[in-house]
């Protein structure tokens, strides 16, 4: 991605919030548990060097109804700039709504109407200084764009293009889970203040336009029962703590950090619990991933290699374990000393036993 920063570093920015997708309101919830920093730490000023920060979002909101929606009207307008745009869950296809709507949020003023989510997108998403998907919904269509949805419900990218440059020069900022891991946002929301503060580079993203440092490595490579993988030693159900590939872990092949990270407090996420990973971070997420629970493609012929390959390794490793598990034999409580000690100081021979 480009190095470029923000032209001007800022001392205020708003959120607007939106999850008036086709949201569960989720990574909403989600994020009311992270702690690196948590929201609180954020939004009362104790994260050194950050802007000062308005959040506009209806489930923490103190205001309701058309004092809520003050805000969003104000940026729709031009006048409550920067702000970062945060969009929670899919956005449906309105042309192809019949005389209805999918999902709207709040009335227009004037004509009384509902204002549908894509309406708000239009209207916010270029005048934002960072437009940021939270959720798997939001960031690639998830759940509810699966094959055989009446919506056409789809991501934030396919909606806007892939090309689509915020009023910053940002791409959209990819944040998926389902819901979001709430550290792994708030560390991208950090980052993105920090950058429109004039005090980070450019953030770093993958070709799928999430946040490199976070999705960079497959569950696999962060997952504590990977080992057992390695040694071909494979769960047959689910009360096993070895690996589980054989019944429907996708974790070697999905980009997502969570069995490394944990969920809250570095507690939790999906393998460390004894579930599979179904790949919900993953673009191709649920269709690609389906039926769950059946043993991904590929992974017979891995399992069974691997399986090989690991029953040898056990049993070297094995052998090499008894060994390293008895002490040395010149520790004893005998008259003559055997650890080759010389007192003019060369080792003497032959004195092991």
């Amino acid at each position: 991605m480009s190095e470029t920063t923000t032209d001007a570093a800022v001392d205020e920015v708003h959120i607007l919030w939106t999850s008036e997708g086709m949201s569960c309101d989720g990574d909403t919830v989600s994020i009311t548990a992270a702690s690196q920093p948590s929201l609180e730490e954020v939004l009362l000023g104790l994260v050194p060097g950050l802007p000062k920060v308005t959040l506009h979002n209806k489930v923490l909101a103190a205001e309701t109804g058309s004092d809520f929606m003050a805000a969003f009207h104000q940026a729709a307008e031009g006048g409550l700039r920067p702000f970062v745009f945060v969009v929670e869950g899919s956005i449906p296809n309105e042309k192809i709504n019949g005389e209805g709507y999918w999902t709207s949020m709040g009335n227009d003023p004037v004509t009384g109407q509902p204002i549908t989510v894509n309406q708000w997108i239009d209207r916010l998403a270029p005048q934002a200084w960072a437009v940021v998907a939270i959720g798997t919904c939001a960031t690639y269509g998830g759940i509810h764009a699966m094959a055989g949805n009446p919506t056409g419900s789809m991501g934030l990218g396919d909606y806007l293009g892939h090309d689509f440059r915020s009023a910053g020069g940002l791409p959209i900022i990819n944040v998926p889970g389902c819901p979001v891991q709430p550290d792994n946002f708030m560390e991208t929301l950090t980052w993105l203040l920090y950058q429109a503060a004039g005090l980070a580079p450019m953030i770093p993203l993958d070709k799928q336009l999430r946040p490199t440092w976070l999705f960079g490595k497959t569950v696999h490579e962060g997952c504590d029962r990977a080992g057992y993988y390695e040694q071909g030693d494979f769960a047959q159900d689910y009360n096993s703590p070895k690996c589980q590939v054989k019944i429907g872990c996708w974790g070697p092949v999905v980009n997502c950090n969570v069995p490394k990270r944990g969920w809250m407090g570095g507690i939790g996420g999906c393998p460390n619990v004894g579930g599979i990973c179904i790949g919900c971070t993953m673009p191709g997420f649920p269709d690609k991933f389906m039926p769950f629970m059946d043993q991904p493609p590929g992974a017979l012929v891995s399992s069974t290699a691997t399986g090989a390959y690991g029953s040898l390794i056990r049993k070297l490793r094995g052998i090499t374990n008894r060994t390293v598990n008895k002490e040395p034999k010149w520790r004893h409580n005998e008259p003559e000393l055997t650890s080759g000690y010389s007192r003019n100081g060369a080792r003497r021979e032959g004195t092991t036993r």
